[in-house]
């Protein structure tokens, strides 16, 4: 099972989860006390029907001589009016207090999740591109949705339970200590037991939780997979296979699951044998009192009710236990995805985008992907401002690296990259990214209209501001020609429009975005000639006056670029404009030769 982070960017922690968690509540003490206040009062008012129980039976035992005829009223009505009074008030003050718990642990926990999953996402956008290659987007769904979900429910409910529950033991324990302390120490007898059995099924069934969120995490990714592999699936006729693979992870999904579930419930059965015994002490131990007159018949009937009150709600302790560790596998998994380190910090030094130039420099730059060779050793290249460099290669050349380095998707292990003579190292990274516009092989379109997609990025965009950079993109005649025009819906990753339209609606967003730097990234490799031909046509209004990467496999794209970079295990070996590079029959007219049909040995023509 694939961990959820490459070993440099695992967190080091060494607190509980719950001390954990407990840190990432401080910003909601004052409402965390506000609750836990409302639900020991709940639960104190809910403790006295017992109390008015004993009363009455006193009252009508005793009579004039009961405990509330010691406080004035001598009547037994008089009595029973009193005790009618308090129970009114008792109940509306218990209801009461139940509907502050339930809105401000319910608020807490929805404003948690909230919260959470918005620092955890503002988090993962942070991390740098080698974390997301080594974790999976499924999983990461599964921490940012069912994780924190789980937290949430716990907070909804299983904290007030816990609250509630300590409140009963220690306000039931005292009134039963003081009314007959031989009763009192029976009826506690259970409860070491259940606290030992408690922390047994915890300590075993803590393992076994986190099994089942990391089992979550796995059939989420592969159905996250799935769904965007579905042409591949289909084409390959593998539908009957991967339901087999699905059925696979689902199934061990529900086999951890099973083990919980074997564990946790025989909690509650033995739990229920300890309290019964304890239960049919107290009913013949209090009742041989009450008989010989030891203690007072009210008392024991109180003592009769209250012991079910104290024992009964121990047998919902193993459920809120299950919940308990339910939500901590989950802070686990959430508070180390908030704990992974950010190794590509931004600078602070400010890049007004009106001022850029563009000159680009990489001095003496070494870089290798985690694992492997080294790519780029000592690489050196400049880019004057406003012209235009091709680069070209064979694939592993480094020609993407180049690009990735530049944005600081990555970071260089040696040397360092200058934007306008300032190490990007040093520049605040929104600025840096605002300056460099991408347009990518692999484009990607997200799921709304063809207008959104153009202004993604420049959400302020006017529609003439995007339309105008429709037509630079050569690719105002097809949306014109869609059914809503501007406002199609493109669907999930554009998948309703062909690849050469994808492609030129990301050429638009870029031009729309109007950066110092743009960089073509195998922007036509994808793509028809008739779409080649157009996007070519817009580059060449696009990168007038601005600085221009063009990476590219068809050399028919970088022909009239300002110069021509030929790379090969991560070097530049040939450098020149097209005509230049053909003379000298080196690197670059063999590839000309192969993307032309000729043979190695025949003449070129610049």
């Amino acid at each position: 099972m694939p961990p959820l982070s490459s070993p440099q960017h695992e967190p080091q922690h060494s607190a509980p989860a719950l001390k954990r968690l407990l840190r990432a509540l401080r910003p909601h003490r004052r409402r965390v006390w506000q609750a836990a206040f409302c639900s020991v009062l709940n639960k104190i008012f809910d403790l006295a029907p017992p109390v008015l129980i004993g009363l009455a039976v006193d009252v009508v035992v005793r009579q004039q001589t009961s405990s509330l005829a010691a406080l004035g009223f001598r009547s037994v009505p008089s009595q029973l009016g009193l005790l009618a009074l308090l129970s009114f008030v008792i109940w509306s003050a218990e209801s009461g207090f139940e509907y502050l718990y339930g809105v401000l642990w319910r608020n807490l926990a929805q404003t948690v999740q909230h919260e959470l999953r918005l620092e955890a996402y503002g988090h993962l956008q942070q991390l740098e591109m080698a974390f997301f290659e080594s974790s999976s987007s499924g999983r990461l769904m599964a921490i940012l949705n069912d994780d924190i979900n789980q937290l949430e429910r716990f907070l909804d409910h299983g904290a007030n339970e816990l609250l509630q529950l300590v409140t009963t033991v220690v306000a039931v324990g005292g009134a039963m200590a003081v009314l007959s302390p031989s009763v009192a120490g029976v009826a506690f007898l259970p409860i070491p037991v259940i606290l030992w059995g408690s922390l047994s099924f915890q300590k075993r069934l803590a393992p076994r939780y986190r099994e089942v969120r990391e089992r979550a995490g796995d059939l989420n990714s592969s159905l996250a997979n799935n769904l965007g592999g579905m042409l591949t699936i289909k084409s390959f006729a593998a539908e009957a296979w991967e339901l087999e693979r699905l059925r696979g992870e689902s199934e061990a999904y529900r086999a951890s699951n099973r083990r919980a579930i074997r564990i946790s419930a025989a909690f509650i059965p033995l739990i229920r044998f300890a309290i019964l015994f304890a239960f049919l002490a107290i009913l013949v131990i209090g009742g041989l009192q009450a008989w010989q007159g030891a203690i007072a018949v009210g008392s024991y009937s109180f003592l009769v009710f209250i012991t079910q009150r104290l024992l009964w709600p121990l047998t919902t302790l193993g459920r809120t236990l299950d919940d308990y560790q339910r939500a901590m596998a989950s802070t686990t998994r959430v508070l180390d995805l908030l704990e992974t380190p950010v190794s590509i910090p931004g600078g602070s030094r400010p890049l007004p985008l009106e001022q850029v130039q563009g000159r680009l420099e990489f001095r003496a730059v070494d870089f290798a992907y985690g694992g492997r060779d080294p790519l780029l050793n000592g690489f050196e290249l400049t880019v004057p401002a406003g012209s235009t460099v091709g680069i070209v290669g064979a694939t592993g050349s480094g020609k993407s690296t180049i690009v990735k380095l530049l944005l600081r998707l990555y970071e260089v292990q040696a040397g360092e990259i200058l934007l306008d003579g300032q190490p990007i190292r040093e520049l605040r990274l929104e600025d840096l990214r605002r300056a460099i516009g991408l347009v990518s092989q692999e484009v990607f379109l997200f799921h709304g209209t063809v207008a959104e997609n153009i202004a993604y990025g420049s959400f302020r965009a006017s529609r003439t501001a995007i339309a105008r950079a429709a037509a630079l993109a050569e690719a105002a005649g097809f949306i014109e020609a869609l059914p809503q025009g501007y406002d199609t819906v493109v669907g999930e990753r554009g998948q309703r429009l062909s690849g050469g339209q994808r492609q030129r609606i990301a050429l638009a967003r870029a031009i729309l975005k109007n950066p110092p730097v743009l960089i073509l990234d195998e922007a036509t490799a994808a793509v028809d000639n008739e779409t080649e031909a157009a996007i070519q046509r817009s580059l060449d209004h696009i990168t007038a006056s601005r600085t221009t990467l063009v990476i590219a496999h068809r050399l028919s794209t970088v022909r009239h670029a300002d110069r021509i970079v030929v790379m090969d295990q991560g070097r530049i070996v040939e450098a020149g404009r097209h005509e230049e590079l053909i003379v000298r029959n080196g690197a670059y007219a063999n590839l000309w030769r192969v993307q032309a049909g000729l043979r190695r040995e025949a003449p070129l023509l610049a």
